[in-house]
């Protein structure tokens, strides 16, 4: 009897997924999500709210018309949430870019400004293609908490002029501000703090009758949508020598400001951006904007901070709205945003300075344990962006003094120690890396006068990085050479030995 052949039973509709959930396993959680919805949308509000002021006074310093900053926030957050690499970061008009582009407008014109802000955008996508954004890898931790503390006394500096010669009444207003958005998460986490006492604020001034700045007080706002167009400048060399120089200082510091976010949110979120991604959506964010009349910008710190660590978001949603929301906000409802007090937004301000600021940076106990040298990179960076305004230098200034003081440790560790073998040869074991800074005290190591007819250098725990590295050893062997005594070196790794036979005798004239 043949035995019978078991055929594969059906999977049963309970262990299938069906279409319909294979489909929400492709769609993003703010679609199938009710809860990350609210929280985009309701984050893309508050975050809106709190450009409008930001935009104004950026414009402000660019010297160009407030609405070309709103412009370009609109258009920045619009576009970047489409193609930018980091999913819930905030760009926008920034004051960095605004001192960078303030020069040229007001020497040359908005026409020469705008073509500025094109070309530093198909400047971003090259260096994005080109892969600027590995560069990131180098900069240190210390940097990173100098960034974040610099970043977070900043903000806070920003409103304090919102705080001065103004009505008394303005202060009780940011104080109640503050105790709502400290005291209103523990009723409920649906609504964002911030967008409630932005609300409140501005139902008690304008019920009250209180005579507060406001937000229309800053500057008026636009009344239609921005359309396209050209740059109004002659298309020739000597309008791209004019506005190359300054193209390219935004396209670095808006690269610089927008990697080191997007870095800082991947901590906050404890998730990976593709930062070749975010690069070339930033400058692609740009050429867009200068098309549409904007200033361009980058990414936003402060209002990143509201979207993701207060707010809560995680997803494109919330960078798209908060760009909609704030041409809608300005567009429709124009009258009613310009009575929002700005003591309610120098509140939410306030509120992301501190939570951004690395509070535990400064406590005793890390203090103690941290090295004096990393204490000093942030201490560095923290002094030259407070300094400067600018956090493009800061990051470049400690990243480079970190590398100093990292070379200068390093260099201490390469030793030189001296034996004679029964032969009679004068063996010197070089150990740790030989570097420019290591290498350049090499040569003072060596006993020339008083070594023996031969001489051994055993390098078999050293290894060479660098030309300096070859070029002492080339001087060494010379002076013994100039002595009649002969060196010969051993030891050398593979990669040692390939740059060693590559470069010696070609450094310094043969010997």
């Amino acid at each position: 009897m043949c035995p019978r052949r078991q055929v594969p039973s059906p999977v049963s509709s309970a262990s299938a997924p069906s279409p319909a959930a294979r489909l929400r396993g492709l769609k993003p959680d703010w679609l199938t999500d009710p809860k990350v919805w609210r929280t985009e949308v309701l984050a893309g509000l508050v975050v809106a709210l709190a450009l409008i002021p930001e935009a104004i006074s950026f414009s402000i310093i660019a010297g160009v018309d407030p609405v070309l900053g709103l412009v370009a926030s609109f258009t920045m957050a619009v576009v970047i949430s489409v193609v930018g690499g980091r999913r819930a970061m905030i760009s926008a008009a920034t004051g960095a870019v605004a001192l960078v582009i303030a020069p040229l407008n007001r020497e040359h014109g908005l026409g020469h400004l705008i073509a500025a802000v094109i070309l530093a955008g198909v400047f971003q996508v090259v260096l994005g293609v080109l892969g600027v954004a590995k560069l990131m890898r180098f900069v240190p931790r210390s940097v990173m908490v100098g960034f974040v503390n610099s970043l977070a006394i900043l903000i806070f500096m920003a409103q304090v002029p919102e705080m001065r010669n103004v009505p008394w009444a303005v202060y009780p207003l940011i104080i109640g501000g503050l105790a709502l958005m400290v005291f209103f998460p523990k009723v409920t986490t649906v609504i964002p703090a911030p967008l409630v006492s932005i609300l409140v604020l501005t139902v008690i001034t304008l019920a009250a009758g209180i005579a507060v700045p406001t937000v229309g007080d800053k500057g008026a706002l636009p009344s239609a949508l921005p359309v396209p167009g050209l740059p109004d400048v002659p298309f020739t060399l000597a309008t791209l020598t004019t506005i190359a120089p300054y193209a390219l200082a935004m396209a670095l510091v808006g690269l610089m400001e927008s990697l080191m976010t997007a870095k800082l949110v991947d901590d906050i979120t404890d998730t990976r951006s593709n930062k070749t991604r975010e690069s070339v959506g930033q400058g692609i964010a740009n050429i867009v904007t200068g098309f549409f009349g904007g200033m361009g910008g980058c990414a936003m710190i402060g209002q990143t901070m509201i979207n993701v660590k207060v707010s809560g978001a995680r997803t494109r949603l919330s960078t798209f709205l908060a760009g909609a929301f704030l041409m809608v906000l300005c567009v429709v409802f124009g009258p009613v945003v310009s009575d929002i007090p700005m003591a309610a937004l120098v509140a939410v301000m306030v509120m992301v300075s501190f939570a951004t600021f690395d509070w535990h940076s400064l406590a005793p106990g890390t203090l103690r344990r941290m090295p004096a040298g990393e204490i000093a990179v942030m201490l560095v960076t923290v002094a030259c962006v407070v300094t400067t305004h600018n956090l493009a230098v800061g990051v470049v200034v400690g990243s480079v003094t970190a590398m100093v003081i990292f070379a200068r440790r390093v260099a201490h560790l390469a030793a030189v120690t001296r034996v004679t073998d029964p032969d009679g040869a004068a063996v010197y074991r070089v150990t740790g890396e030989l570097f420019f800074a290591s290498s350049n005290d090499l040569v003072g190591r060596f006993h020339y006068a008083t070594d023996p007819d031969r001489i051994v250098i055993d390098l078999s725990a050293a290894h060479i990085w660098d030309a300096s590295s070859v070029a002492a050893l080339d001087a060494i062997e010379d002076r013994y050479a100039q002595r009649g005594k002969t060196v010969g070196i051993t030891g050398l790794n593979h990669a040692s030995a390939h740059l060693h036979g590559r470069l010696s005798g070609e450094l310094t004239g043969g010997h």
